[in-house]
């Protein structure tokens, strides 16, 4: 009999050898990856749509910002669930049957809760995070003028809820036959 996988819990990886379990990695990952990937879904149609990000780990939150009105805007009113992803690829794996190419990878998808926020200290507490994450050796006061009231009023500032997450990656021996980097031609 087949697996039912909609009983399944959200974040459980179909492949057992690939999961990851370590939420230090899981960490990880969130704090290197530069663009994440958000689902949204409004009156049965899904929307993705992808952002800069940071991962508050003190507050174990995810936050990012779009415009004040849009479609992100729009579903999240609409329906807080959401589903938030990012990944890395690794090098490709060729192979002698076109079925068996592969990539070496690594993933984490967020499940959780989205909201707008309204506390003007805690959008700017996030788009500060955003800040640092992106130009860390830039200062407020020094190199650019800190967050106003204004320019926090001309965005949506939100805030993911983490309920659950999965990690999951690929990886093989350095020395795979043929393995290489997407855009470079392979050394065999």
């Amino acid at each position: 009999m087949p697996k039912d996988y909609a009983s399944l819990p959200l974040n459980a990886v179909r492949r057992k050898d690939r999961a990851v379990d370590d939420e230090e990695w899981i960490r990880a990952l969130l704090r290197r990856a530069p663009v994440g990937q958000l689902a949204t879904v409004h009156d049965g149609q899904p929307f993705i749509n992808s952002n800069l990000f940071v991962y508050d780990e003190a507050k174990h939150v995810i936050y990012m910002h779009t415009a004040r009105v849009g479609r992100t805007q729009a579903n999240v009113a609409a329906n807080e669930r959401v589903c938030f992803s990012v990944s890395e690829m690794g090098r490709l794996l060729p192979a002698e049957e076109a079925l068996e190419f592969s990539v070496e990878y690594a993933g984490v998808t967020v499940f959780g809760r989205a909201s707008i926020i309204k506390d003007v200290e805690e959008c700017r507490h996030g788009l500060q995070l955003l800040l640092d994450k992106y130009a860390p050796h830039l200062r407020p006061g020094e190199h650019y003028r800190p967050i106003t009231d204004d320019e926090i009023a001309r965005t949506a500032v939100y805030r993911i809820e983490i309920d659950q997450w999965s990690g999951k990656r690929k990886q093989v021996a350095p020395d795979f036959p043929g393995a290489y980097w997407y855009g470079q031609e392979s050394s065999s």
